[in-house]
């Protein structure tokens, strides 16, 4: 019963905590656990081990730029972690390019120049109301022909029931496998931590229209807790790869499953 309120509290969500505390039953019942075990100790080191390593770091090109899209919607925080992602990139040694292919919100392009003017970025930019595809493959053609080794692409924020912009991520995908036939190597969505359920519900119509390869889980500074990414994990297979703790552009962590479910456990005010 601590379990399954710890689960719930933390927003890991009641289908998937049912699962969970269902897995630990059948454990007692084939001996794999026994009564004696602390059971809070064997769930944690289960909720950890849902992360290997592999999934959770970023795939690079073998050659030529790397792309990343990423998505999410309106408010999320996606602006803010490109940002982020473009610092810690940069901090690796790598070059970057980010093209700004949210045309459709105002103002969406000037917040993005300002980010790459500070963080010393390059930009790729169309204008407001003109179409992202055409956007994606300049910055695209540009990466190629300056050397860039990560081209990161902005998208508009949308509502996971919006068909035509929906709709208008898949275009994207096929303009950058014109451009870079590998591309994009990574889709990231950018999930706000404190969305709670509705996360899951935007994680599974990205993943139909954008092939997600991993989150970027924002907005982790505060009283949220985030659990909601392990059902995300767990019924549809989207690892975490960063997370944001803060507003600054330094403010992004590489995801440590270790610290996450430790924190998940010991927000538990009970």
């Amino acid at each position: 019963r601590e379990l399954e309120t710890t689960l719930i509290r933390g927003d890991v969500g009641v289908r998937t905590t049912a699962r969970l505390i269902e897995r630990v039953r059948q454990g007692y019942k084939d001996g794999s656990l026994t009564k004696g075990e602390d059971v809070l100790e064997v769930f944690r080191a289960e909720l950890k081990a849902m992360w290997p390593q592999a999934d959770r770091s970023l795939h690079f090109a073998e050659t030529g730029p790397t792309v990343i899209l990423v998505t999410g919607v309106n408010g999320a925080g996606k602006t803010t972690s490109i940002a982020k992602l473009c610092n810690l990139l940069a901090g690796e040694g790598k070059t970057v390019l980010v093209g700004a292919c949210d045309t459709f919100r105002a103002g969406a392009v000037r917040q993005l120049e300002i980010w790459a003017d500070r963080l010393g970025v390059e930009i790729v930019r169309g204008q407001e109301g003109g179409d992202p595809a055409a956007v994606a493959f300049d910055a695209c053609a540009a990466a190629k022909a300056r050397g860039v080794d990560v081209v990161i692409l902005d998208t508009a924020g949308r509502l996971h029931t919006q068909d035509p912009l929906m709709r208008q991520l898949e275009k994207l995908h096929k303009v950058i496998g014109k451009q870079i036939p590998e591309g994009p190597h990574e889709v990231l969505l950018v999930l706000d931590a404190t969305s709670g359920q509705n996360a899951l519900r935007q994680a599974e119509e990205f993943g139909k229209a954008a092939k997600v390869t991993g989150i970027m889980l924002a907005k982790l500074d505060g009283t949220a807790r985030g659990g909601i990414v392990i059902a995300i994990r767990e019924e549809l297979g989207v690892p975490v790869k960063f997370v944001g703790v803060g507003e600054t552009p330094e403010d992004i962590q590489p995801f440590d499953p270790d610290a996450f479910v430790d924190a998940l456990f010991e927000s538990d005010p009970d």
